[in-house]
């Protein structure tokens, strides 16, 4: 069993009792602005073991009763048909798959924020949908010079031109599909337009990373610099801070920019500011639960592995350029961390050399390293995932899992019906055929109820995998990094 970096529990607790203390602070209304992803936080379950993926999510659950959500989207990434890279979906969808998934578990979603608003029938069509479906929906619009022109800002022809959310409860979330979209500036809207009509409100901020209690090179921290490489966003000393209590805490470029503005607008709505420095504004309590420190370490080393492969990948597609690239060898640098760390890696392009074949390596939990490689039956990915079963099912290698007889009607269903070019199996395909044949064969059904056992793995692949093959491992719960190569050397791949 994997060792764990993180209390769960712990940190649920004194979040919430962080946030009720806030609530309380300012009166009628707060606007908690929801930095990182409610739903699925990979990234933080990954770098701090024992994290949930989902913890934000129970926490709020905790606050039901006094909270609403509000989700902003930029319009610019709506028109530009932006994609979540981690579940591919583009952030039209992913604000409707919000909405829905808050509704699942009882929160309230009041409304939807477009922001950087411009006329445009995408726009105006998303915004038709969402009103026939009885979700509010707001325009917020570009104040030129923000966030430095603090006079133009706090004005009738700034945070005044943007429509009022009409909000009820007083716990205001404010969320989005991700970064850039504009949740800041939404919040400073409404403090404005609260005390038009006589409204206390404050304003908190709720982000995971980067810790503001770890060192400013700490891994855990280092790891979040390396998932946002594209943003451009710098972990630093906040300066305020030092200032003025003398003690050092980390946080990041873009609120330290803009805290200028928020201390200028507090100042100008109520004489003063609540707030001395952006570490003030938080209430991110993650760092108070750690409770390995050193596990934490292994496993922000290993993410900054991931996400320099990750960045290969996007700059290989044209979605980074090499300054990304760049700025993620010189994280791996800075922390003294190479690609030989990664075990499965070394496994994984290893056999591909020697054998010259299309292969993946996986390192299972109890250290182990299993690989599969490209056969006429089956895709890398799909015998990696047979091998792994059989070795964590302690079934001898020469056995057979599957039958050819179940396999053969697949692969030509596939060339024909299907007109697909590739007959081989992927690794879903795979997994559907071990579960038919598992109510014939022991041996299948027993290796089937191994799969549990692959979440936290950790997997390499010498050729970048198909989405359908690599959507089967994010479900899996296996971190996988892939080569910069292409299948079949083609730059469309059907596969």
């Amino acid at each position: 069993m994997k060792k764990l970096a993180f209390d769960n529990e712990y940190y649920l607790k004194i979040q919430r009792e962080e946030i009720n203390k806030r609530i309380a602070l300012f009166g009628d209304k707060l606007y908690l602005e929801f930095g990182g992803k409610l739903f699925d936080d990979y990234h933080a379950s990954r770098v701090l073991p024992g994290f949930k993926p989902d913890s934000k999510l129970k926490m709020l659950l905790g606050l039901k009763d006094k909270s609403e959500i509000v989700i902003v989207v930029n319009s610019n990434d709506i028109n530009a048909n932006k994609v979540r890279n981690d579940i591919g979906i583009t952030y039209q969808a992913e604000v409707e798959r919000l909405i829905d998934a808050f509704k699942e578990v009882g929160l309230y979603v009041s409304s939807v924020v477009l922001s950087f608003y411009q006329d445009s029938p995408l726009i105006d069509a998303f915004i038709h949908k969402l009103n026939n479906n009885n979700i509010n929906t707001y325009k917020h619009y570009k104040i030129n010079g923000y966030p430095q022109n603090i006079p133009l800002i706090v004005s009738e022809e700034g945070l005044g031109k943007n429509e009022y959310i009409k909000t009820s409860k007083p716990l205001v979330v404010i969320t989005a599909p991700g970064p850039g979209s504009g949740k800041m500036a939404t919040c400073l809207s409404q403090l404005y337009h609260d005390h038009k009509i006589g409204i206390n409100a404050g304003y908190a901020k709720y982000e995971t990373f980067p810790i503001w209690n770890l060192s400013l090179k700490h891994p855990v921290n280092l790891a979040y610099e390396a998932a946002t490489v594209d943003l451009n966003d710098v972990n630093m000393i906040d300066p305020f801070h030092l200032e003025h209590y003398g003690l050092t805490a980390v946080n990041y470029n873009r609120d330290v920019e803009v805290f200028p503005l928020l201390n200028a607008i507090f100042k100008e709505i109520y004489g003063n500011c609540p707030y001395n420095s952006p570490t003030d504004m938080g209430v991110n309590m993650a760092g108070f639960a750690i409770k390995n420190n050193d596990v934490a370490i292994k496993a922000s080393k290993d993410e900054i592995i991931r996400r320099y492969y990750q960045a290969l990948k996007n700059n290989y597609y044209g979605k980074f350029n090499d300054e990304c690239v760049l700025k993620e060898e010189m994280l791996m640098n800075q922390i003294g961390v190479s690609i030989s760390e990664r075990k499965c890696i070394n496994a994984c392009m290893n056999k591909a050399n020697k054998e010259n074949v299309i292969c993946m390596a996986i390192e299972l939990n109890n250290g182990s390293i299993i690989t599969g490689k490209r056969s006429t039956l089956l895709s890398a990915p799909a015998a990696l995932l047979l091998n792994a079963l059989k070795k964590l099912a302690k079934i001898d290698d020469s056995l057979t899992l599957i039958s050819p007889n179940v396999i053969e009607p697949i692969q030509k269903l596939k060339i024909g019906a299907l007109n697909n070019r590739n007959p081989r199996l992927h690794a879903e395909e795979v997994l559907i055929a071990l579960a038919i044949q598992a109510t014939t064969n022991t041996l299948s059904e027993f290796a089937l109820k191994q799969l549990s056992k692959l979440k936290g793995c950790q997997a390499h692949s010498s050729v970048i995998l198909s989405e359908i093959d690599l959507n089967t491992f994010k479900k899996l719960g296996i971190d996988v990094t892939e080569e910069p190569n292409s299948y079949a050397k083609k730059l469309y791949q059907k596969y």
